[in-house]
């Protein structure tokens, strides 16, 4: 920046002899002012961070993106990807942001001051020098600080250095990491301060790198801060002390009167003030108070033309604008000036308002020439209290008087406070000509518990392979017996998925089955997995060019598929595709908690459904009606085996045995199936599951992964062939197996559609988790039965061959079930 006429410090100089030192632009980034803190008495005051001196937009932003692009090329474009970015709140968080999109792909986070109820806090920290200490982090996904690559920090100034140490202490503490880079505008450390800096990093192990824009050191006087005290003193206004009303004489300003109704809250004062629908875009944050995403940034930019086209159209001929943003609300309104600035002739100004307190002096060489004070207008936590902004009045100074005034402020803001005699917008417009009201929608993530969970705490998959969107109700005793579970079912008395069935633990003989079917099939499974992730992923391309699938496999049956899948996209075509698993419940319908962290984490377009088998497509049709309340998210499930012909996108539509339906947790993670209890989900809740860490001994999980993942090689050419033909084949569905089972239902006289489990996979679960009636097995089945005859055999369970069947077996569940129940026929209902 270019050197001004006058430095707006060297008002203070003169009279403290406060001397700054260091690179040429420093006295074109900084000037100086006074404050009332009994820590500091003087204030760096920032020409380009856009908080208490109005400047163009685009130097503001400019000036963060250029640091981001030094962080960029200092990390590295592969390491940077995996940088996460943290603002300081209020000043920074507009500046965070900026050096965000200079490191283009990383997301971004601030701190605040404003709790949120029912949002556990991920840690805090204390600014030192600061009138007002507390910082909270609040990320709607915690895991957006546990990763591992590098944690950018971001501050207007690094002076002490004692903010970013308690910063990167608390974190580190949490989740250490291997390198952190520290990024300011200034640097203005002394020699002692930065030796303090090395030491802390060699002591944390840790490399600790530090961008600034420009490097200084500001020599102080031994009594500086007893001085600096004084001359605030004295050059306060007696009749409006510090921090309670302005300290300068308002200028003169057009008032123009409209009804207090046109202004909800709004006293009967005359002001000018005219509220803009700015059409912000549905579900987008207002910022990075929870988190901020690449993704966030493009929804931003895509609609800013627009906003800024509102705007325009309301500011008649004003020539001199600003664009006032509200404390930490620093980075949309910057955006929106920026946009204003390109799409109108005005020339238009960005500042915010601020919590800090400090003296106003109307000298050219004082950087705080004007102050305006006003009632905090947002239920502060910490109570009512006095809010500024600065160089907004034009003071002595004509020329520095802006014709319109555009305050951008959250909806939590929007309060009669703000609209009151005395408040801000009534202050603004003794002040300007137009005062327009442009409110942001707050975005406050709804608790909804802590994110994914990830092995090892939860499940014995890598923690990579998939996350759970799930809640750990490992303490809590849901297990109940088959025979006291299905009668409870069947009776009315409990829903399937608020009890678990006593997990089934397998003998020598059954296991000795498990790997043999595993050794057998792992071929056909692995052809199945790539032919179902190729169709995935060629058709994703053809819908959605640049985009990545995002796997939410329904837990549990679909998630060692899901994990498979993975596998696949990153071995054959090194893909990260994210994976979640998610609880589906016949019945009540999809986790709604689930779906929003997806759709606040993940473009719903990108998100595919996972499932292992489908069976008569009751989970299918489940899916459709579940996500109707759920708009852009696509119902169709991607399956391994489609013998009901239910689904367009499948490995195959064979009726084979998949391994992973033999048995339970000890397949799937060592994780129950879902649970959904009034008393145990909330509103606000993910449904539940257990971990069974008492398994361990005999988890196959990662086994049955490996050894298919192992024949991936030996399939690619057959799955190329098989994702030819389908892509040029109908596939639509033609649900041959819905019209099965009602066949058999009625011929068996069970009448409920529900109690036919037909396909090997059903099958399995209704020996292993209900009480079987017998099971019909397709005339001429093979070994891939083996498994089911032992079963049936040791729970005394006929066994009946038929013809017909489009599927190799159906498990038919007795109606009406008692113990001691007989079927229609005579037969009694066995149960050992």
């Amino acid at each position: 920046m270019a050197q001004q006429h006058t430095w707006s410090g060297q008002w203070v100089t003169d009279r403290l002899g406060i001397a700054l030192d260091g690179d040429p632009e420093l006295s074109g980034l900084l000037g100086l002012a006074l404050r009332r803190n009994p820590k500091r008495a003087h204030l760096l005051v920032s020409n380009v961070l856009g908080k208490h001196v109005p400047q163009r937009p685009d130097l503001v932003h400019g000036a963060g993106v250029a640091l981001g692009r030094r962080v960029r090329a200092l990390l590295g474009d592969e390491t940077a990807t995996s940088a996460v970015v943290l603002g300081y709140a209020e000043t920074a968080t507009g500046l965070g942001h900026s050096v965000a999109d200079g490191l283009e792909l990383a997301p971004c986070l601030h701190s605040t001051r404003r709790p949120v109820p029912g949002l556990t806090p991920h840690g805090g920290f204390e600014e030192s020098h600061s009138h007002a200490t507390s910082h909270l982090l609040l990320p709607e996904d915690p895991e957006v600080l546990l990763g591992d690559g590098p944690l950018v920090l971001v501050d207007d100034e690094f002076s002490t250095g004692n903010t970013v140490l308690n910063t990167i202490e608390s974190l580190h503490r949490r989740k250490p990491r291997a390198h952190y880079v520290i990024v300011a505008l200034v640097d203005m450390r002394s020699a002692d301060d930065r030796e303090r800096l090395d030491a802390f990093a060699r002591a944390l192990g840790a490399r600790v790198d530090l961008v600034a824009a420009a490097n200084g050191t500001l020599r102080l006087p031994e009594d500086v801060l007893a001085r600096g005290t004084e001359l605030v003193a004295r050059h306060e206004s007696p009749a409006h002390p510090a921090g309670a009303a302005p300290a300068w004489a308002p200028g003169a300003g057009s008032r123009a009167s409209v009804s207090a109704a046109a202004v909800p809250g709004a006293s009967d004062a005359p002001v000018t003030v005219r509220r803009i629908d700015l059409g912000w875009p549905r579900g987008l944050p207002d910022g990075g108070r929870h988190g901020w995403t690449p993704a966030h940034r493009g929804r931003l930019e895509a609609a800013l033309p627009g906003m800024a086209a509102r705007i325009g159209a309301e500011l008649g001929d004003a020539r001199r604008v600003l664009v006032l943003g509200f404390e930490e609300l620093m980075y949309a309104p910057l955006r929106l000036a920026g946009a204003l600035d390109a799409a109108t002739a005005a020339e238009v100004r960005f500042s915010t308002t601020t919590r800090s307190p400090v003296l106003a002096v109307d000298d050219p060489g004082y950087a705080i020439r004007t102050r305006i004070a006003f009632p905090a207008h947002d239920d502060p936590a910490d109570g009512p209290g006095t809010r500024y902004a600065y160089n907004v009045a034009p003071g002595s100074d004509p020329g520095r008087r802006f014709d319109a005034v555009v305050f951008v402020a959250d909806t939590t803001a929007d309060t009669p406070e703000l609209h009151a005699s005395g408040g801000l917008l009534d202050q603004l417009a003794a002040n300007t000509d137009r005062v327009l009201l442009a409110v942001v929608p707050t975005y406050v993530p709804a608790p909804r518990g802590a994110g994914p969970l990830r092995g090892p705490a939860f499940s014995s998959y890598e923690p990579d392979d998939v996350g759970w969107l799930l809640q750990d109700l490992s303490d809590v005793r849901l297990e109940a017996p088959t025979e006291e579970r299905e009668e409870a079912i069947q009776h009315g008395g409990a829903h399937y998925a608020e009890s678990l069935p006593v997990e089934f633990q397998p003998d020598a003989r059954y296991q000795q089955l498990f790997r043999a079917a595993l050794d057998t099939s792992a071929g056909r499974i692995a052809r199945a997995v790539g032919t179902v992730t190729e169709t995935v992923l060629a058709e994703r391309r053809a819908r959605r060019p640049g985009s990545t699938p995002v796997l939410v496999s329904l837990a549990r049956a679909g998630t060692p598929v899901g994990v498979l899948m993975r596998r696949w996209a990153q071995h054959r075509h090194d893909l990260d595709l994210p994976h979640y698993a998610v609880s589906i419940v016949r019945g009540r319908g999809i986790d709604a908690n689930a779906m929003r962290w997806l759709a606040a984490h993940h473009d719903p377009a990108d998100v595919v459904f996972v499932d292992g088998w489908t069976g008569k497509g009751a989970i299918t049709r489940e899916l459709a009606d579940a996500l109707a309340a759920h708009p852009g998210f696509d119902p169709e499930i991607a399956v391994l085996a489609d013998p009901g012909g239910c689904v367009r996108t499948h490995g195959t539509r064979e009726d084979f045995l998949i391994p992973s339906a033999c048995l339970n947790s000890t397949v799937s993670g060592l994780i129950s199936r879902t649970v959904l209890r009034a008393d145990l989900v909330g509103p606000d809740d993910f449904h539940g599951a257990k971990f069974y860490r008492d398994l361990a001994a005999t988890d196959v999980s990662r086994d049955f992964v490996d050894t298919i993942a192992a024949r991936f090689d030996d399939v690619t050419q057959d799955v190329a062939v098989d994702v030819k033909e389908l892509l040029s084949a109908d596939r639509t569905p033609t649900w041959e197996g819905w019209a099965a089972v009602e066949r058999i239902s009625e011929e068996y006289g069970i009448g409920d559609v529900n109690l036919v489990k037909p396909g090997v996979g059903e099958t399995t679960r209704v020996l292993l988790r209900r009480v079987p009636w017998r099971i019909l097995v397709r005339r001429g089945a093979g070994p891939d039965l083996d498994h089911i005859r032992l079963l049936a055999d040791q729970r005394g369970v006929p066994v009946e061959e038929t013809d017909h069947l489009p599927y190799a077996c159906v498990g038919l569940i007795h109606p009406r079930y008692t113990r001691g129940a007989t079927g229609p026929d005579g037969t009694a209902v066995n149960v050992r």
